[in-house]
């Protein structure tokens, strides 16, 4: 028995549904039958399993928990050939936000939530407990792996595994159209909601404006979709209590109007975000 079966065969028996990758961190190709999906995949491809032809098929679906699937013959050369052995994190009902550089990591432990942490080669993923749409370069060097996708398995991690937090899945979701934008009311930046403060010290939110002006600045493209992404996520962070003032906002977009933002479209994308998170 490989390594890497005895490893799958106990993420499996933890609740983990696991799968084989290949060199390059790549899941196994399709069978002959399924080459092209001309077998139709996965009943809506939302749940982790081997399509019928019970084979390494159709990528991050063909995970399972089931360990006579994993140790069965089809499987069983490809667990001799894998060069990593990977899970379906939505499976589990996890959420993994991985983070690949020194920049991403400074965001995550200034605007995160602490969390069971893996080290990769080249950052960290930070896993937390939920599930959400998967989501690559949500901001740079920052990916989320939940439903319909998987990550690699580095190991259990530390810490105590948190819940998902808005601020991650705000990462996530998308501007709304133009046409469907809420009506236009605001004509200057409105205070948060009253309610519990989350913030250890007040520096913690004055660094979180400041990594947000920081992170509108560096936008290099798609500046209007970063300045919405961006107000999601302070809103997410800090605008459940009154400790986000007007001062605070007009500093975001200050940021924004710098990098060519008009004042309608910061108002269009501070009342969308607040829309989208139902305040």
């Amino acid at each position: 028995m490989s390594e890497h079966l005895r490893t799958a065969l106990r993420l499996a028996a933890s609740g983990i549904p696991p799968l084989p990758l290949r060199a390059g961190k790549l899941p196994f190709g399709n069978c002959r039958s399924c080459a092209d999906n001309a077998c139709g995949g996965r009943p809506n491809m939302k749940t982790p399993g081997p399509c019928t032809c019970a084979s390494l098929c159709h990528g991050w679906a063909a995970a399972t928990l089931d360990p006579q699937v994993i140790n069965s013959p089809t499987w069983a050369r490809a667990w001799w050939e894998a060069a990593a052995v990977a899970y379906h994190p939505g499976g589990a009902g996890l959420t993994v936000v991985d983070l690949d550089n020194a920049d991403a990591l400074a965001w995550a432990r200034e605007t995160l939530p602490a969390t069971r942490t893996v080290t990769t080669t080249r950052g960290e993923h930070w896993i937390y407990r939920g599930t959400m749409a998967s989501s690559n370069a949500v901001r740079p060097g920052v990916d989320i792996k939940s439903l319909m996708q998987y990550a690699r398995w580095l190991g259990p991690g530390v810490g105590a595994t948190a819940a998902l937090p808005d601020a991650v899945r705000a990462l996530a979701v998308k501007e709304p159209s133009p046409a469907r934008r809420a009506p236009q009311t605001l004509t200057m930046p409105l205070r948060g909601k009253s309610g519990e403060c989350r913030h250890r010290a007040p520096a913690y939110l004055d660094r979180g404006i400041a990594m947000a002006e920081q992170r509108i600045t560096e936008a290099t493209s798609a500046v209007h979709a970063t300045v919405y992404r961006t107000f999601l996520a302070v809103l997410s962070t800090h605008g459940q209590c009154g400790c986000l003032t007007d001062a605070h906002v007009a500093r975001l977009f200050t940021a924004a109007q710098t990098k060519g933002e008009s004042p309608r479209h910061c108002t269009d994308a501070w009342t969308n975000a607040r829309t989208a998170l139902g305040m």
